[in-house]
Parts: C-alpha cells; structure tokens; sequence
C-alpha cells in the first residue's frame, strides 16, 4: 500500500471539469516513487474507499468560477471543512465538500487531505478544456510533484 494518493477528480467529457484528471495525468507521469495516483468521477463511497488506509491525500477538482477560470484554491480538508459555497458549485451529483463531511461524520476521512479546487468556465458536453484552466491543472501538477518530492519532515 502506499502512504500517498493523489486524486484527479472530474469528467473527460466536460471540458473544465478534465481539470483534476489532467492535473492527475501529469503527476503519474513524473513517475514519483510510491505515489498512486487515480483518476475519479467524485462517487462518494469510490473515494473513501481509494484513500482508506492512506496517510496523505492531494485531491484536484474544478469548480465553477467565483473570479476567474484558472483561479486555485487550496484547502487542507483534513482541518476544517471546505468554504460552503465550493458545495453550492460542484458540477458533480453530490459536491466534494459533502462527500468530504460525511467521510469526516464516518471517521473516514485521511490524516492529511489536501485539496485544490481550480475555478472552470465551461462544462457543456463535448466541449473542450479552456487554456487557463489547462495551465492552472499544470501548475496544480507542478505543485503536488515538488510537495512530493521534497524530503519528509520529521516526525515531532
């Protein structure tokens, strides 16, 4: 089992809303030892199952934009829960906010859960991703693969 996860979170076939899964796309190809990295359509009981047992989670997502398209936002779950209006924007059947609350109520929720939420512009069917919500997932990927690679604290 490996002790870190990273989830893309998203839908291929909606532009913006690739966001997580492309953010998780570049991050298994840097290859980094012992990282899984897996990509999800956010189903509830999908992700808890993925990160049960595992110490550090980074999950990506979009949301819809409360400034720009290729804003980032990053919250450590694991701490409190995520602002209620990410909630009010997922584009998915039951929000991130919610799936991570009720993991939480069921004692399921990882040590350490990071999330980035990349603010999206377009989520019509078929349609592509938007060039500032592709470079924010590579930034997002950028980030997650240099936190990975640094060396572990110590332990206090």
């Amino acid at each position: 089992m490996t002790d870190r996860l990273v989830i893309g979170v998203g839908n291929a076939d909606r532009g913006d809303d690739a966001a997580g899964l492309i953010a998780a796309g570049f991050v298994a190809d840097a290859g980094l030892d012992g990282v899984r990295v897996i990509r999800s359509a956010a189903e509830p009981q999908g992700l808890m199952e993925a990160w049960r047992g595992v110490p550090a989670v980074w999950l990506v997502d979009a949301c819809v934009p409360m400034t720009r398209a290729g804003a980032v936002h990053r919250f450590e779950a694991h701490a409190a829960p995520l602002p209620e209006r990410l909630g009010a924007l997922s584009s998915h059947g039951i929000s991130l906010a919610t799936t991570i609350e009720l993991a939480r109520a069921l004692g399921a929720l990882p040590p350490r859960l990071t999330v980035y939420a990349i603010e999206a512009a377009a989520f019509a069917p078929g349609g592509r991703i938007t060039p500032a919500v592709a470079e924010a997932a590579r930034r997002v990927a950028d980030e997650i693969c240099a936190e990975l690679a640094a060396p572990a604290e110590p332990a206090g």
